[in-house]
């Protein structure tokens, strides 16, 4: 049986939420491997959470947003990447390649890059295997 990636994926409402949602509504195919958490921005997502997706089992972690430059909060976009490259050098610290963590930019016009980018990530997801924390959780 091959390994089947679960990825948790923390998208904007407004950008990468609509981009699925396009995607759904276009009929382009991709992998069920992940669960959209949708927030008003990429910014809102506490690291905390992100660490607890992780830490509980999750193969990878998306975070989807607006395009730098077009965030509807300002400057949103650019306070998450800001926290997601911090937040990569704790998670490598205890032994989370950061390659795990995956931070994308994608507009609501873009359903085919979001197809796209959930089917590379389940690709390389599997490639790597299952999450060092995963066993930790099966009993």
């Amino acid at each position: 049986m091959e390994f089947e990636p679960k990825i948790i994926a923390f998208v904007c409402n407004w950008c990468t939420y609509a981009a699925a949602d396009l995607a759904g509504t276009s009929r382009i195919q991709y992998p069920p491997n992940i669960r959209l958490i949708r927030l008003m921005c990429s910014s809102a997502v506490d690291p905390i959470y992100i660490m607890k997706s992780i830490l509980n089992g999750a193969d990878g972690v998306l975070i989807g947003g607006c395009h730098p430059g077009d965030c509807h909060y300002q400057n949103g976009n650019y306070k998450a990447r800001r926290r997601v490259t911090i937040l990569k050098s704790i998670l490598t610290s205890i032994g989370v390649p950061e390659e795990r963590i995956w931070l994308r930019w994608i507009s609501a016009s873009e359903g085919k890059k979001f197809a796209d980018t959930v089917t590379d990530m389940v690709g390389r997801l599997r490639e790597m295997g299952p999450s060092p924390f995963k066993s930790m959780w099966e009993i």
